[in-house]
């Protein structure tokens, strides 16, 4: 049966965060290190942006490294539990452009499949109309951009999204895959790593076309009986793996900025009930429960700070959700006198819905 796979990938994702929640960094090159206990002698780069890309900088490199390629670069910390959030509320607008629940893959904090078989009815323009609306959407949402590839099965779809980053959409209909992926480096096949590519060049292939040509049962020979029937299959452009969530995800958030860094309670828990309406929908449609509710802050100062109440059972009621989440930012207002930026609502523990429980249950 024919399929159309999408495959979004955000755009140097921890970096444009960091973008978003600093405007003062648009046209400086970003670093966003992983430091070691040495401090900031020691560590790794996590990613960067593309100006730092320019200079030379590469993800995995040393931080310190890194660092004489650009003095001049912005280098920050990993915020890792900030960035799950950001991706908790991508996530839930990719997978609401999926055909069903069961049609969304998420493989990272920052790239996901989904099909869209029955959404475009198989009509690559149709497709292509939902790839760019879920670019906007993002977009619009989260004011980060994403990649989009758009195929007839998951390996030409991810190849497809990196062809034109940042922020591009790329579509290639079936009868377009061998020509899409004939030129390419054999490095550039999805699932091919560093000892694979060496192995290959000793065999004197050096392209996809080149590896599409060769005699299947050679590389059996060389790679045992999977992975050469898989290298063969893969240069033709076949992939026949279905889009299934690894995992089920495990929370529901979104966050947003408010118009401008306040304390203004008024204005603070609006945004929080604007949230709290869009979580407690997604709940409802995905016809779950949740065992815990985050409230998380990111301050003008760009820290971030986040409290969570657990429960002691599964639960999907507006009220409860309003409760915790209003208390938890109270005690926010309260502890601390720095103004607000953004503000974030998330449930967790999620688990399918058996009934729903009310208050008076608690």
């Amino acid at each position: 049966m024919e399929r159309v796979i999408i495959h979004v990938d955000m755009d140097y994702f921890y970096a444009a965060i960091e973008e978003r929640e600093d405007p003062t960094l648009k046209g400086k090159a970003v670093v966003v290190c992983m430091y070691s206990n040495r401090g900031e002698s020691g560590g790794a780069v996590s990613t960067s942006n593309y100006i730092a890309r320019d200079a030379g900088i590469r993800s995995a490199m040393p931080c310190k490294l890194a660092k004489s390629k650009k003095p001049d670069a912005v280098f920050l910390p990993v915020r890792k539990a900030f960035y799950e959030e950001v991706s908790a509320s991508v996530m839930e607008i990719l997978r609401s452009n999926a055909d069903s629940e069961e049609a969304f893959e998420k493989i990272s904090i920052d790239e996901a499949f989904l099909e869209i078989t029955e959404s475009c009815n198989c009509d690559y323009d149709l497709a292509k109309e939902i790839g760019l609306r879920i670019k906007e959407e993002v977009k619009s949402q989260e004011r980060i951009t994403c990649s989009v590839g758009i195929g007839p099965n998951k390996l030409i779809a991810k190849m497809a999204s990196s062809f034109r980053k940042p922020d591009g959409i790329t579509v290639i209909r079936p009868e377009e895959t061998e020509d899409f992926l004939k030129p390419m480096p054999v490095k550039k096949l999805w699932g091919i790593g560093k000892v694979t590519e060496d192995k290959l060049a000793e065999m004197g292939i050096t392209t996809v076309e080149e590896l599409a040509a060769f005699d299947v049962m050679e590389l059996i020979s060389v790679f045992g009986k999977n992975k050469g029937m898989w290298l063969k299959g893969a240069a033709s452009g076949q992939d026949d793996s279905p889009v299934k969530e690894r995992t089920a995800s495990d929370q529901i958030g979104r966050m947003a900025s408010l118009k401008n860094d306040s304390r203004n309670e008024n204005m603070i828990f609006s945004l929080l009930d604007e949230l709290m309406d869009d979580v407690i929908g997604k709940v409802k449609k995905r016809k779950v429960s949740f065992r815990s509710v985050t409230v998380t802050v990111i301050f003008s100062n760009f820290k971030t700070s986040t409290k969570s109440k657990t429960f002691n059972h599964a639960v999907s009621d507006r009220e409860i959700l309003t409760e915790n989440a209003v208390e938890l930012m109270k005690q926010f207002l309260e502890e601390s006198t720095i103004n607000f930026r953004r503000i974030g609502v998330r449930v967790g523990n999620l688990q399918e819905s058996t009934g729903q429980k009310s208050l008076f249950d608690f």
